[in-house]
């Protein structure tokens, strides 16, 4: 596989020579280099949890172009991303008949564009894995990998069944609620609301969780609650995920996962895939009040949600609120051009807190391998959902992790295992169990 330099990382060097270091520092960084990208063109660098929208997999507007999305196959290319978990995602919605076929028409649409990628627009470039030995066999073959995760299990309705029809539909992995509790569990929005609706999982959530082991389908513990989670944990026949979340120690937020949740999942034999949300990786110091008003009537100004609080999260950065479906992605390209000029405009007068750094994501990594074992420890970044970090901002980034993370003393075989070893072997174990109960 042919890969590129990143732009990023020779604008770093280029920082990193002034003023310029000794000739043994620069020979050592220029080895750290080249050993990082040696190991980076031989693992396979997986991301679980890329957001789409059908509008992107047309025809005249496709991933085979370089879009002003994070991810697309050109951008891929050049940062060494490998394979892609793209995402049917549905926002939470009423719990009445109209909402669930609201919900289900949208997950077939964003389904039925992933398929038209891999089977029309672009078969000789990007093919979809419905098992674990599919990803290991695509990449070799030198294409890029799509897999599809369902994010909120609102768009299965009530009607259980759909759990084999989304399997069916290429499904891999599913949530049971986002943000919002959904008919099958409570959100980790409860903590923010203090409200809940099931305490933990529904009786229909439970079915499901049974469901989804029984025809091959990962559970994804991001964005339930902690109880559901806890819940999800004790019934899954099969080790589970966390497709993108990170420690709840260094970011307390509802969204990240704590020790007890984190522990359980050990157990499980489940992976958390570390996400790089800038305000899931650090939680911002709050903006000054001056800064924070700018903010407020710029996104006023653009039909923006009120940020969700912090320099890091609620400016222009693009993780936390600003950046989040329904926020900055939501804005045309021409739209997001004037924002962002006018957001650089405000952080000149009133400096926010720095949004959070590759480096601060790789210490999410760091705690997690340390708390649970390199097992159990993935990597994701919910690009084109709000997610990013400043050095990882794009597929186009991807290698400045693997660069860090050797930066770190991380082996080759450990960081094989965190970018797709770990989470494939789960989904292999996924399948084997599913296999067995069906055969019973």
């Amino acid at each position: 596989m042919t890969r590129f330099l990143p732009v990023s990382v020779l604008v770093l060097l280029a920082v990193g020579l002034a003023p310029s270091p000794a000739p043994a520092q620069a020979t050592a960084e220029a080895a750290l280099i080249q050993k990082a990208r040696a190991i980076h063109d031989r693992v396979i660098a997986l991301d679980t949890h890329n957001d789409i929208e059908p509008a992107n997999f047309t025809r005249q507007k496709n991933y085979t172009q370089r879009l002003d999305t994070q991810v697309n196959i050109p951008k891929m290319k050049e940062g060494g991303l490998d394979a892609s978990f793209f995402i049917v995602y549905v926002g939470q919605g009423p719990l009445t008949p109209e909402g669930y076929d609201s919900a289900y028409k949208q997950a077939v649409a964003k389904f039925d564009a992933v398929h038209h990628l891999t089977k029309e627009i672009a078969p000789e470039q990007i093919e979809l894995a419905l098992t674990a030995a599919d990803v290991t066999r695509i990449a070799k073959s030198g294409k890029k990998v799509a897999l599809i995760g369902i994010e909120n299990a609102y768009s299965l309705g009530t009607d259980i069944k759909r759990v084999k029809e989304f399997y069916d539909r290429g499904g891999r992995y599913m949530s049971l609620a986002h943000n919002g509790h959904s008919q099958f569990a409570d959100s980790n929005t409860g903590e923010r609301d203090g409200k809940w609706l099931h305490n933990g999982l529904s009786e229909m959530g439970k079915q499901v969780i049974a469901e989804m082991n029984k025809w091959g389908i990962m559970v994804d513990l991001s964005h339930p609650s902690k109880a559901a989670n806890l819940q999800a944990l004790a019934l899954s026949k099969a080790p589970v995920i966390a497709s993108h979340s990170a420690a709840r120690a260094l970011a307390d937020v509802s969204r990240n996962m704590d020790d007890e949740q984190l522990e359980a999942l050990k157990k499980n034999g489940g992976v958390i895939q570390t996400v790089a949300f800038a305000s899931y990786v650090k939680v911002a110091k709050p903006d000054s009040p001056e800064r924070a008003a700018a903010i407020a009537a710029l996104r006023q100004e653009f039909g923006l949600p009120a940020p969700g609080g912090g320099g890091a999260g609620g400016g222009g950065g693009g993780g936390g609120g600003g950046g989040g479906r329904g926020g900055l992605n939501a804005l045309s390209p021409e739209q997001r051009a004037k924002y962002d000029a006018r957001m650089a405009e405000i952080d000149k007068k009133t400096p926010g807190d720095p949004r959070a750094t590759v480096a601060d994501f790789v210490n999410h990594i760091d705690y997690l391998v340390k708390k649970i074992g390199i097992d159990h420890v993935g990597i994701s970044s919910d690009f084109d959902g709000g997610g990013g970090v400043t050095g990882w901002n794009g597929a186009d980034e991807t290698f400045n992790v693997t660069l860090e993370l050797v930066r770190r003393g991380y082996t080759e075989e450990q960081i094989g295992k965190m970018w797709s070893g770990n989470l494939l072997r789960v989904m292999a174990e996924v399948e084997k169990v599913a296999k067995k109960i069906q055969g019973a």
